[in-house]
């Protein structure tokens, strides 16, 4: 069975909302062996939606919906779902009883505009609704190029109510309908360090079509993350299958490889540093204060973690952190010798174990030839020593900061991984 999400809202068409509910139940889905092919987002219009529902019909088995089932005249999809399937609405009493129980219980006169909430497409079952106004929808739509029938479940847009309604009801009919069950679970191995393709070089046999278990890849913001996605009869086959892949994945890539699953490299540097005890401060230029505000997103940051200092003006680097002006006049601002002085200066005033620090140019203009847009620097000082990293980078003045974030922690997480234990 192969399924399609399709959430309805002019909301989420104009950028206002985000579409949370499309992501959960996918994961959802997957865990009871139903892949998910589609995903559409559509806004209020009678026209489009019917059109949406229509081509969703006709190459999906199951259709999930969500939104538009409100009692305003911007909720369109029961009577989307009425012209697709060429029935009339009819009114079903007990959904309108619950409805109006709902409104005595708080106390409050039910709008005559909420009795459209108890319409349903002709032949369609309600899905009573717990928590709110808007039942759900369940019906069987034919599909013009399969002699089979597509199920189409609608259910409401307010995402507490969409997942209790799936959770309590929805779920097990879908079960019973996927007679061949099984799941479909997906492990996620985080990278930084190399590009997208460079990566996929290492792994190449990995993450041609048609390997088994699937292996995807995706970049975001310099990171690169890997996807095993394994079926299989239960939860134990499926992460058996996924194992030797994860490994292999691992093994090949070694320190490019920093976490798994929602970690990002902050995580793996905080561990890192509470498992020898040590910590760290941070003088930042361009990343202004960045490295240290996600170091601090991480629970236990406050016993590695000793501060930080944001430097973007001169005076700050030469008179807090001690960079000699003769540096930044012979080498410039963004450069290593003056990246590498600001992290020993760093790392002495906090009487920290290592101290990270940043220079660059985030844009969008005061580049030149020799020091073009993009270009930082990252500094590691540590008690036997300091270096740097720089790198050019591409992108906006948010992701060039973001991405030296990164870097600058990549740094010492490099550098804690090849310490002795």
């Amino acid at each position: 069975m192969k399924a399609e999400i399709i959430s309805v809202g002019s909301e989420l068409t104009s950028g206002q909302n985000l579409d949370t509910n499309s992501q959960w139940l996918s994961q959802r889905l997957a865990e009871i062996g139903i892949s998910v092919g589609w995903h559409t987002t559509i806004a209020d219009d009678l026209v489009d939606d019917v059109a949406a529902f229509r081509v969703a019909a006709q190459r999906a088995a199951l259709v999930l919906i969500t939104g538009g089932l409100g009692p305003t005249q911007d909720d369109l999809t029961r009577d989307a779902l009425a012209r697709l399937a060429e029935v009339e609405l009819v009114f079903h009493q007990p959904s309108f009883d619950h409805i109006q129980q709902l409104f005595a219980q708080r106390h409050r006169s039910m709008p005559e505009r909420n009795r459209v909430q108890a319409l349903f497409p002709a032949g369609a079952e309600p899905i009573p609704n717990a928590y709110g106004t808007a039942p759900g929808i369940w019906m069987s739509v034919g599909r013009i190029s399969n002699p089979s029938h597509c199920i189409v479940v609608a259910m409401p847009g307010v995402p507490s109510e969409m997942k209790a309604m799936f959770d309590e009801q929805v779920r097990e009919r879908l079960l019973s309908l996927n007679p061949a069950g099984g799941v479909l679970t997906q492990r996620k191995i985080n990278c930084f360090g190399a590009g997208e393709s460079a990566i996929e070089q290492k792994i190449m046999d990995l993450t041609r079509r048609g390997h088994s278990p699937e292996v995807g890849i995706t970049a975001s913001d310099a990171t690169i993350s890997l996807r095993i996605l394994a079926r299989a009869a239960n939860l134990l086959e499926a992460q058996l299958q996924m194992l030797p892949v994860e490994m292999t994945i691992r093994e090949r890539l070694g320190s490019l490889v920093f976490g798994e699953e929602e970690e990002e490299l902050q995580d793996a540097v905080i561990g890192l540093l509470q498992e020898r005890r040590q910590t760290v401060a941070t003088a930042e230029s361009v990343t202004a204060g960045l490295v240290a505000h996600r170091l601090g997103q991480v629970p236990g940051a406050s016993a590695c973690l000793l501060g930080g200092i944001v430097a973007y003006d001169t005076r700050i680097k030469t008179e807090l952190l001690g960079v000699p002006q003769s540096l930044i006049q012979e080498h410039g601002v963004i450069s290593a010798a003056v990246v590498e002085a600001m992290a020993v200066g760093c790392r002495s005033r906090f009487g920290a174990d290592f101290a990270l620090s940043t220079v660059g140019l985030a844009g969008p203009g005061g580049g030149t030839p020799e020091k073009p847009v993009g270009l930082v620097y990252a500094g590691l000082a540590w008690d036997a020593g300091v270096a740097s990293r720089s790198y050019n980078w591409l992108g906006t003045r948010a992701e060039i900061q973001s991405r030296t974030a990164k870097l600058a922690l990549n740094s010492l997480r490099l550098h804690l991984l090849q310490m002795p234990e």
